[in-house]
């Protein structure tokens, strides 16, 4: 039989174990299901101490609410672990089709979604960014001289040729990635099926195969099915394959959506693209037809805690407000831009951002957005990006700058890190820069809420933002005096440093961790309550 093949898809990656030698089984799949919380020296896991913390510094304290917006692709708000925690807007009544706070978006009870249509409809799929710009620009410069051109051509022109590059790589990239995929769908379902007809059976789940593989030496294969299964999870091969299937549709929704020219969904919203001022359009469906990515990101703040079910969050007093402005493809800067000044204007405190992209057209409004938000005391936190680059040279958008080069005060940009103390510590996905991201916190095997009252391992600086999202929110309750300027300062500041020699993500080459980002070190929600607590007892 052939090998039993998986995607390089983050929900489908291979996942790895921890030794937790003096735990019992189910404590140790516990402990790696929540390894984030954990601390290094208790636990010998560069976790964030979140348990630590509110067992030794929080647990005779009380907190005030604070909210914190997601920015992403929706959340479910029936998730037994989020439900109790979601924003409800005061002043603003379900379904009458009224704007009864007369802020211009109508029913928006739980939040708002710039991609969908009045008539209730929503874009899943979006470009890429680049394809957009190669597609807009293709008929006013294929095969065009670049100095026959004018000075504002020229840069235009430049654009262009970048996107272009860009866009053909990918394209290529994902025509492989698809080939690949649909024939291990293929392999494996036959796999699966000649081992089910050899064991005599209509479903092969890893207790059947386990046995099988005691018993059943004339099925040698059964063994190493039953290995495949565990290393990665499944229960069944039911599971393995509606995985792999959902890898393939995702190739083939970037084949031909993403990366098509061709595709434009944007009519469905409504809207005057092109008028980056305009606001009001989406409609109030903040969970959106795919809120799986939006939901992991949700959890990871705020599971609620200590309730025995799925994963706790890192913050305990908060509300999430779902804000729906990322598709699978990339996001819009005019959705980006409005979706910001939406949360700051409903009351968000701090805004996690796991979304990304390598051309920003009209970065501008995106600036604007965010000085908005520094002026009303709003913090953003965003994912560094999974392109193993480095920020400081490359193109990660929404950037760590301003057009105009300088810092965006605000904002704290979050690389990912590993459970393990070696050289696999830093993510070999993630982005990172001495000068460009700020600190690193947990992003690689995440286990968190997703949709239906399900829980899945996520890997991404995706992950990772959320996490600091959380310490960023637990901060401000406990705290409330801080401001958002101080919450980064402290997080950053009270960053655990490691000088462990880890692979400079995407490479082998060995680098001290600590030169990978600006506080050198991993998010500790322990060590910044401390130091929350030596800054503001000066003043109490």
């Amino acid at each position: 039989m052939p090998a039993f093949t998986l995607s390089r898809f983050p929900q489908l990656a291979l996942l790895g174990l921890l030794s937790f030698t003096s735990l019992s089984a189910s404590a140790q799949a516990d402990a790696v299901r929540r390894w984030q919380h954990l601390d290094l020296k208790a636990d010998g896991v560069p976790g964030i101490s979140a348990d630590r913390a509110y067992r030794e510094l929080l647990a005779n304290r009380k907190p005030m609410t604070v909210l914190v917006a997601v920015l992403d692709s929706g959340i479910d708000s029936t998730h037994q672990d989020l439900k109790a925690v979601l924003w409800r807007k005061p002043g603003e009544i379900a379904g009458n089709g009224l704007d009864d706070d007369q802020n211009g978006y109508v029913d928006d009870v739980r939040g708002w979604n710039f991609l969908g249509g009045k008539d209730g409809q929503n874009i899943a799929v979006e470009t890429l960014e680049q394809t957009r710009i190669y597609g807009q620009y293709k008929p006013l410069f294929e095969g065009k001289k670049r100095k026959s051109l004018s000075a504002a051509d020229q840069a235009r022109f430049d654009v262009y040729e970048q996107a272009k590059a860009s866009y053909l790589k990918d394209l290529a990239n994902e025509n492989k990635q698809l080939s690949m995929l649909t024939k291990a769908y293929a392999s494996n379902t036959a796999s699966f099926g000649q081992m089910m007809q050899a064991l005599n059976t209509t479903r092969l789940d890893t207790a059947l195969l386990r046995q099988a593989a005691r018993s059943r030496p004339d099925v040698p294969s059964a063994g190493s099915l039953y290995a495949f299964l565990s290393r990665n999870r499944f229960a069944s091969t039911d599971e393995a394959l509606k995985g792999l299937a959902e890898a393939v549709t995702h190739s083939r929704d970037r084949v031909e959506k993403s990366l098509n020219p061709s595709y434009n969904p944007r009519p469905l919203v409504g809207d005057d693209v092109a008028n980056l001022t305009e606001t009001g359009y989406g409609n109030p469906d903040s969970q959106g037809p795919n809120a799986s990515h939006g939901t992991h990101c949700a959890g990871i703040i705020a599971g609620v805690r200590g309730n025995q079910l799925g994963a706790d969050g890192v913050a305990g007093a908060v509300r999430i407000m779902s804000v729906r402005s990322t598709p699978s493809g990339d996001e819009r800067d005019k959705d980006v831009a409005n979706a910001i000044r939406y949360a700051v204007d409903n009351g968000a405190q701090i805004i996690s951002m796991s979304f990304g992209k390598d051309f920003s057209p009209d970065k501008a409004v995106v600036d604007a957005a965010m000085q908005y938000a520094d002026q009303k005391g709003v913090l953003l936190v965003h994912a560094a990006g999974n392109s193993s680059n480095d920020n400081d040279t490359g193109l990660n958008y929404p950037s760590a700058h301003y057009l105009n080069g300088q810092d965006i005060p605000n904002q704290i940009t979050v690389g990912a890190s590993s459970r393990l103390n070696t050289p696999e510590l830093a993510a070999k996905f993630s982005n990172y820069g001495k000068q460009t991201v700020d600190v690193f916190a947990p992003g690689v095997d995440i286990y968190s809420s997703t949709p239906a009252n399900t829980y899945s391992t996520f890997s991404g600086t995706s992950m990772a933002a959320p996490v600091v999202a959380g310490v960023a929110a637990v901060l401000k309750s406990y705290f409330p005096q801080l401001t958002a300027l101080q919450i980064k300062q402290i997080i950053l500041q009270s960053a655990v440093p490691y000088h462990t020699k880890v692979n400079k993500p995407g490479t082998q080459k060995l680098v001290d961790f600590a030169t990978l980002s600006k506080s050198g070190g991993i998010v500790n929600l322990y060590e910044a309550v401390k130091l929350a607590d030596q800054q503001t007892a000066a003043v109490r």
